[in-house]
């Protein structure tokens, strides 16, 4: 898996930073900073999520 932020998108909403703080981050003006872009097998499904729950859709994975 391989998670790709869209930085032009991101809102700063900080909803994946609440659902999987140990692959994501916000920087000093709110926006997504994917701290793991390659998360490990144990992590996929929260990597998931908060890709999911993204509300201006700024996250992928494949």
């Amino acid at each position: 898996m391989k998670i790709v932020a869209d930085t032009d998108r991101c809102v700063g909403a900080g909803q994946c930073v609440l659902t999987a703080p140990a692959l994501f981050d916000q920087d000093d003006d709110g926006m997504v900073i994917v701290r793991v872009a390659a998360p490990e097998a144990g992590s996929v499904e929260s990597a998931r999520a908060a890709v999911h729950l993204c509300p201006a859709q700024a996250l992928s994975c494949d």
